[in-house]
């Protein structure tokens, strides 16, 4: 959204925001805050950024998730001050989501799952706080009987929710509770019937980057095959449809458009399609996501060392 872009950055660095400029500000001031800080205004200034959408659930739930991460004890002491704000539920909700994802687990997953399902009650056409509610039961290792009805709830919300699917896809990972069969009909179910430039646009890309970082841990035959990935036809081709949608001005509006153009810089440069790598990491406005770049080391320096090498 031409709304929310800004100059590129000078030099390129970690942006949990991305483009958004108005969540951008508002973490600058929670960076910004000495200890707790001015509780008060924080709060305000956190309840006039996720009200500020209305209705767009995919900006809403960008939002929402960054701001969980970064300030999840805002988060608690909005919920204390304000119990039955949809805004401060959801937001509770996500933070504790967001810290099982990094733990493995959730500290009280009846608390969770209550706090998620209160954030839906008080604001009923949200898809954001049932999205955080399939998050923790997937946390949680819940059986597809119990995330079938919770999905059917984000699909009649917003039937492309870019985190509902990135969630599943996910779930249905070998890390996660499924294998790479069910996977791949997860995706390919997806892709019949995706409509162009939905959020969850970045699926079949982000299965072939997943896919290449697992052929690259291997060995023998597997490494052989890493070293050749993205010559291989279906990967090849891909590239070929993607790079030139995604490259369109004006293509990507979704939220997290900075996210997925990191990700086809990461594939491209990989795939050593120099041209059309250049002109990707130009559109990224110097802005870097973790994944992929982290997985061989400094998120930023390695976005660094393959723009060098394509320029």
């Amino acid at each position: 959204m031409a709304l929310f872009r800004r100059r590129p950055a000078e030099t390129p660095r970690l942006a949990p925001e991305l483009d958004d400029a108005p969540l951008g500000r508002v973490l600058h001031s929670l960076a910004g805050a000495p200890g707790t800080g001015p509780q008060d205004i924080l709060i305000a200034q956190a309840e006039r950024l996720l009200r500020d959408p209305n209705s767009d659930w995919d900006r809403r739930g960008h939002r929402v998730t960054v701001l969980a991460g970064a300030a999840p004890s805002l988060a608690r002491r909005w919920r204390l001050k304000h119990p039955r704000s949809a805004d401060a539920l959801v937001l509770h909700a996500w933070a504790d989501v967001h810290t099982a994802r990094l733990t493995g687990r959730l500290d009280d997953a009846a608390a969770t799952l209550d706090t998620c399902r209160r954030a839906a009650d008080a604001a009923p056409a949200d898809p954001t706080p049932w999205v955080a509610l399939l998050a923790a039961l997937c946390v949680e290792g819940r059986t597809s009987a119990e995330l079938t009805p919770v999905w059917k709830e984000i699909a009649a919300r917003d039937p492309w929710n870019r985190e509902a699917y990135l969630t599943i896809f996910v779930h249905l990972s070998p890390d996660g509770q499924g294998s790479q069969a069910a996977r791949r009909e997860f995706l390919d179910d997806v892709v019949t019937v995706m409509p162009p430039q939905m959020p969850p646009a970045c699926l079949p890309l982000a299965a072939a980057v997943d896919q290449y970082h697992r052929e690259l841990a291997g060995s023998g035959l597997s490494a052989l095959v890493a070293a050749r990935y993205w010559e291989q036809p279906q990967n090849a081709r891909l590239l070929d449809r993607t790079a030139p949608q995604w490259l369109q001005p004006g293509y990507l509006r979704h939220a997290a458009r900075i996210a997925d153009l990191n990700l086809l810089a990461y594939a491209l440069a990989k795939a050593g399609r120099t041209d059309e790598a250049r002109l990707t990491f130009h559109a990224t406005e110097n802005l870097v996501c973790p994944w992929p770049w982290q997985v061989e080391g400094d998120p930023v320096e390695r976005f660094v060392h393959w723009r060098r090498r394509c320029d």
